[in-house]
């Protein structure tokens, strides 16, 4: 679980966006670059590196939100 202060003070390292913490995969995405950054233990890993690609699937889950 991510604090709340925290998510509000993160932003995507690629876009500057802001991020959404999805529970359920225990990671921070950033729709506006597609990517997904994992937290280990509690810490964002806030890494283009480290983070994966999501799937058009994933994408188009979003915008039909």
């Amino acid at each position: 679980m991510i604090d709340k202060k925290l998510l509000g003070l993160l932003v995507c390292p690629v876009t500057k966006a802001p991020v959404e913490y999805v529970k359920e995969k225990d990671e921070l995405v950033c729709w506006a670059s597609g990517l997904a950054y994992p937290v280990r233990d509690g810490i964002p890993v806030m890494l283009e590196s480290e983070a994966r690609q999501l799937s058009e699937a994933e994408k188009e889950a979003h915008r039909a939100h």
